[in-house]
């Protein structure tokens, strides 16, 4: 059984920083691609951030390149978003989610390629 456990939210003032973890368990990570989404009140889940199994190739939504970045590490079974410059529209709850089997680095922004999901960790910005 798969379980992702995020961690990290919490509230911060504009410009600020924060880093999410996503630590994984049940299968072995270092075999799927990991992904990022947030959710705000109101507004449908939408793609951050997605890392692929190596770690060598990483997709960003346009709204967050070049202030976050999303890095894993295989031997903790972790992985991470630092998310830096924070907007108060970065405001939503954030989850991580882990690939299924078969998919590849095309389908990082597809929430449909991801069977497993976090329960969720609040990110607050405040102006």
């Amino acid at each position: 059984q798969v379980q992702l456990v995020e961690s990290g939210g919490g509230l911060v003032q504009a410009g600020g920083s924060l880093r999410l973890s996503c630590t994984a368990s049940g299968r072995t990570f270092s075999n799927y691609n990991m992904g990022w989404f947030r959710q705000a009140p109101g507004k449908e889940r939408d793609f951050v951030a997605g890392d692929t199994w190596s770690g060598v190739s990483s997709l960003y939504a346009d709204s967050v390149k070049g202030r976050f970045i999303i890095s894993r590490d295989n031997a903790k079974n972790t992985v991470y978003l630092q998310m830096d410059s924070l907007k108060p529209e970065d405001t939503a709850v954030y989850y991580c989610a882990q690939q299924g089997a078969g998919y590849g680095y095309g389908d990082l922004r597809r929430p449909g390629a991801y069977p497993y999901w976090g329960q969720g960790t609040q990110v607050t910005v405040s102006s």
